[in-house]
């Protein structure tokens, strides 16, 4: 049994409009007549109609009247109960009856919120906030008042000693030479407390003397130190004009840093942006040359499969610069290199040029290339005898 089991029940049982007032001093010690009482109010309020026995005077009746309680909590209420603990009548009964309790009070608390309107529950709303501030101080005064009790129950239960040592001691005849010797006795013993303290006071006027002396020596030092320190203060050390010069080198030396590393910085990035380019115009390239590789296999498939001629290619193929097919041609024709697909290309991205143009076309790249050396090399040479 836990106190806070027996607070919720008590409470419950109060809420629910039970007649005896229970106290938590009930179930110290094994009463099976409240219990008793107890589980057939809560039946009855359970269920009205309920036909239980209510014969509680010998054990055999005791035993029929939990067993026809628990095997009607579990039919009617789907309630389990433990009838060892029940017949206890102690504590241990408590957690049992909670549990029929806690139904009837959580049925109850239910139809209540059901059943009251919106004005009436905004009214025990406002209520409950203005008393909510009183709940702490209820809680405590609660708190006290049990442990109260219990000091009280405690005290009654030693009463029956305590009775017969009162009416010892009131029986007995005052000894008058035993009553002075005891105050006699007291008296001593306040004058030897009383020695006792002056002399702790006396030896506190000595110490008080030795710590003052203490915190003396201590000021007197604590000025030495301080005069060290302002004279340490004041002395330049040797290596510090080489270390402020060294200093100021390191921040020439750290603003050149910075700047070397934003350029770099910005060297890469320019960098991967010119690799980028070059990729994907590389990649362009090559599936452009990858479709004019199929073009030219499908022209030539078609030549051979349906003898078309050379002029017929040319026209499938966009251009008149192809050399009729002669049969070295033909073997020659499907191991194209990478260098007539590229001629191909540019034939292609010029359809209307003639077979002179071309040829002139021819030297203009010749031109080109030797343009193309004078700008990028210095030492080009002075005739074309040297190439």
């Amino acid at each position: 049994m836990s106190y806070r089991d027996l607070r919720n029940f008590t409470e419950m049982m109060r809420a629910l409009g039970y007649p005896r007032l229970i106290s938590m001093e009930n179930f110290r010690t094994p009463n099976f007549q409240l219990v008793a009482e107890i589980l057939a109010w809560l039946v009855n309020r359970y269920d009205p109609s309920a036909d239980l026995p209510t014969e509680v005077d010998t054990e055999q009746d005791r035993v029929i009247f939990i067993k026809s309680i628990a095997q009607f909590m579990a039919t009617k209420a789907h309630v389990k109960l433990n009838t060892k603990k029940l017949y206890m009548a102690d504590g241990h009964a408590v957690k049992e009856l909670l549990k029929i309790s806690s139904l009837l009070y959580t049925a109850m608390t239910t139809h209540q919120k059901s059943g009251l309107s919106e004005d009436t529950s905004t009214q025990k709303n406002m209520e409950l906030s203005v008393k909510s501030t009183d709940l702490k101080a209820c809680r405590q005064l609660a708190s006290e008042i049990t442990a109260r009790g219990a000091k009280l129950h405690e005290l009654l239960g030693r009463e029956v000693e305590l009775r017969d040592l009162r009416r010892t001691a009131l029986s007995q005849t005052v000894d008058i030479e035993e009553l002075e010797r005891g105050i006699a006795s007291s008296i001593s013993a306040v004058k030897t407390e009383i020695e006792r303290v002056q002399q702790m006071l006396g030896n506190l006027g000595g110490d008080e003397a030795s710590l003052e002396v203490k915190i003396e020596n201590k000021r007197q030092e604590l000025e030495r130190n301080q005069k060290r320190l302002r004279s340490l203060a004041n002395v330049r050390p040797a290596y510090m004009d080489e270390y402020e010069r060294v200093e100021v080198d390191l921040q020439k030396q750290y603003s050149v840093y910075v700047e070397k590393h934003c350029h770099l910085s910005y060297l890469e990035h320019q960098l991967d942006l010119v690799n980028e380019a070059e990729h994907h115009e590389h990649e362009a390239t090559e599936s452009s040359l990858k479709r004019m590789h199929q073009r030219m296999q499908e022209a030539e498939h078609r030549m051979i499969r349906d003898d078309i001629t050379a002029d017929d290619m040319l026209q499938i193929a966009g251009t008149e610069e192809f050399p009729r097919p002669t049969a070295e041609g033909r073997k020659v024709f499907g191991s194209m290199s990478g260098d007539a697909i590229l001629s191909d290309h540019e034939e292609e991205s010029n359809p209307l040029s003639s077979g002179s143009e071309l040829a002139s076309g021819g030297e203009e790249d010749e031109d080109e290339k030797t343009l193309d050396f004078s700008d990028g090399d210095q030492s080009r040479p002075d005739s074309a005898d040297d190439f």
